[in-house]
């Protein structure tokens, strides 16, 4: 089993965005030292516990910081881009990735991230095929020799021809061909876009809020999907991300996963998973009430807290509980002692994952 990082990335909002920016970056050295295959930076225009409306600029400077770790948007939010300047600002940073770099993307949004970009957060249908467009367009783009034409529902564009005299044109196509690996999360029950992963042959990724059952729903989703289209898929692929806490003793864990998990699902994560209708992935027994969704069931029945064999022992029956998968990809904190967090670091890769080296996901 490979570890990775999703950063959303959580910063509480007293923390400065100067300050934020240097623990995460901080964070993914370490983790390029310690060996993590990957790190996806998210992003938010109107998030203030997740504060990274720009993730390509950070990810741009760790690639300066780092030599081995596979970094990648976690993800590109479709709906609210234009293509052609995402097609070059993303084609633009594989190069600078040198291959690098994965590509995450995202067919929908918060509301407000939406509201700021004059879309109607009712019109789900529409925010989809928009981000479908999207996709489409920058993929024929990159795809395209010479001149490149199309007319959808949301885009009309006509980009030039490269003119070898003038140098002039559309000529920007990605370091990786054709294109980057592209990575899709899904948070929702049955997502689509997890159906999409299965059907394009693309990295599923499978969010940190879902309880187990669910986890293994998006997998037969996505086999299902690739059946449909003629693919064949392999667990080790799968990305589960989680929130992770290691400390040295399963007491020090959990105080400090109580103190800092504890502080982002109770002021941030709940009232706006609750307020979005999203809290149904999260619950073990669906019958059980909101309310009963407190940190002690999170740490119990979600999370995965405890010393290194606690640690082990947890991903180990997550894996047999969903048949398997690749990667588990740990959701950074930002606690406001920031050793703890770089020690669980160091703990879940040379202490956790020699226990579980066993889990190939194949």
């Amino acid at each position: 089993m490979q570890f990775g990082l999703f950063m959303m990335p959580l910063h509480p909002p007293y923390r400065s965005f100067a300050d934020s920016y240097d623990r995460d970056l901080a964070l993914i050295v370490q983790a390029d030292r310690l060996g993590y295959h990957e790190a996806w930076i998210g992003q938010h225009f109107s998030e203030r516990w997740e504060n990274a409306p720009a993730p390509d600029l950070l990810i741009a400077k760790a690639l300066a910081m780092t030599e081995r770790i596979i970094l990648g948007t976690g993800v590109t939010l479709l709906a609210v881009q234009n293509p052609i300047e995402l097609a070059h600002r993303i084609a633009m940073l594989d190069h600078l990735a040198r291959g690098r770099f994965y590509w995450g993307i995202g067919t929908r949004a918060i509301p407000t991230d939406l509201e700021m970009f004059g879309l109607d957060p009712k019109q789900g249908k529409e925010v989809r095929q928009r981000s479908a467009e999207v996709l489409d367009v920058v993929l024929k783009m990159w795809a395209a020799d010479g001149k490149f034409s199309y007319h959808g529902d949301f885009f009309d564009i006509e980009a030039p021809a490269l003119d070898a005299t003038k140098e002039r044109g559309l000529y920007m196509k990605p370091y990786q061909l054709p294109h980057p690996p592209i990575g899709v999360a899904g948070s929702s029950l049955g997502s689509d876009s997890i159906k999409v992963a299965g059907e394009r042959g693309w990295i599923p990724m499978s969010s940190s809020n879902l309880a187990p059952q669910h986890l293994g729903n998006h997998w037969t989703v996505v086999e299902e999907a690739a059946a449909g289209a003629g693919r064949t898929v392999s667990r080790s692929d799968w990305r589960i991300a989680r929130d992770v806490f290691v400390a040295p003793t399963p007491k020090l864990a959990r105080e400090r996963a109580r103190e800092v998990l504890g502080r982002n699902f109770v002021q941030h994560q709940f009232p706006n998973r609750k307020g979005y209708g999203q809290l149904a992935a999260t619950k073990i027994d669906p019958e059980m009430p909101d309310e009963a969704m407190d940190v002690d069931y999170m740490m119990e029945n979600i999370w995965i807290v405890g010393d290194p064999k606690e640690c082990a022992d947890r991903i180990r029956n997550l894996y047999h509980q969903v048949g398997g998968f690749g990667q588990l990809l740990a959701i950074t904190q930002d606690s406001d002692d920031p050793d703890w967090e770089h020690e669980c670091l160091q703990l879940l890769m040379e202490d956790v994952g020699p226990r579980v080296s066993d889990l190939t996901g194949v």
